[in-house]
Formats: structure tokens, C-alpha cells, sequence
């Protein structure tokens, strides 16, 4: 029989429900961490909190104006990135130009994913 440490499979890397940022693994037994820290959780409480007392569905994703309009900022840089990439692709450009392109599309991709 195997010991068990040698076949327990591996955590996932977990996000902040709030801001997206990686919460590190503490080691803790329970239940995990859904908030980097004890302000994300403030935030996420006001926000349940907002939504219930405004009677909009449990699972509504409520944004500001601003935070539209950031949103919208970086879908468009997304965008422009994959685009830039298309195009230096049909002008013949190099792997490594290429390779470097697509490691910016990641990049935007990435701070994307933190919607706040």
C-alpha cells in the first residue's frame, strides 16, 4: 500500500473572489480561502449585502460606471493585442517577435481576469 502523501493530488491555485489575486496556500485544514484578505471579504459582504436590499437575483454582478468603463478599457487592449499579433503573423514575422506578441496578449489577458 502506498503511503497517502505520495498520491494526494496537488491543490489548485485559488483567486480572490473579490479582486482576483492568487491566494497563497496557508496549509490550513477547513474549508479554503475564498478572499485574499479581510478587506476583500468587507467588500464582498457590502456588495451581498447592496444587492439583497436592492431585491436583484443572488448571483447579479453589479458595476459601477467606472468599473464598466475599465472593463471595456482593457477588453479593447485584449483586443488590439490579439489583433497585432494577427497581423505581424501575415506580415512573416519572426517566432521569437511572435512568441514575445503573444506573451503580451497573456499578460493583458491576465490582468483581465482581475475584474476589480
Amino acid at each position: 500500500m502506498e503511503p497517502l502523501h505520495e498520491t494526494a493530488r496537488p491543490r489548485a491555485i485559488r483567486h480572490c473572489a473579490w479582486c482576483g489575486r492568487r491566494i497563497p496556500e496557508a496549509g490550513r485544514q477547513g474549508r479554503p480561502r475564498m478572499y485574499c484578505a479581510q478587506s476583500c471579504r468587507q467588500r464582498a459582504y457590502e456588495r451581498r449585502t447592496a444587492v439583497q436590499r436592492g431585491g436583484l437575483p443572488e448571483d447579479a454582478v453589479v458595476l459601477s460606471a467606472t468599473e464598466l468603463a475599465n472593463l471595456q478599457d482593457r477588453l479593447f487592449q485584449l483586443r488590439c493585442a490579439a489583433e497585432d499579433v494577427v497581423t505581424a503573423a501575415e506580415d512573416g514575422a519572426s517566432s521569437e517577435e511572435l512568441r514575445k506578441m503573444a506573451a503580451q496578449v497573456v499578460d493583458v489577458a491576465v490582468e483581465l481576469e482581475r475584474l476589480r
